[in-house]
């Protein structure tokens, strides 16, 4: 048995047939796409990406920020940052 990690679910025909009617009863939330009884793709609004990317970037700036947090900083000019 395959995990479904979505409150919703489509066959790949059913969203072939009606895109449209698919989405607009997911709102913000994740469609399963299933073929064969079995997920095969997620189908998040673009919405929901977008923010689920920017909540990436902002962990991996974090882990960033950890790692370098006993680095020892270093002043520069601001011709020097221009030159960036």
């Amino acid at each position: 048995m395959h995990p479904i990690y979505a409150k919703q679910t489509a066959s790949v025909t059913e969203l072939k047939r009606s895109f449209a009617t698919v989405m607009s009863q997911a709102g913000e939330a994740p469609v399963a796409i299933l073929n064969n009884n079995k997920p095969e793709a997620y189908l998040i609004p673009a919405a929901a990406y977008e923010r689920l990317i920017n909540y990436i970037e902002d962990m991996e700036d974090a882990e960033t920020v950890r790692q370098r947090a006993g680095e020892k900083g270093r002043e520069v000019s601001l011709a020097e940052l221009e030159e960036l």
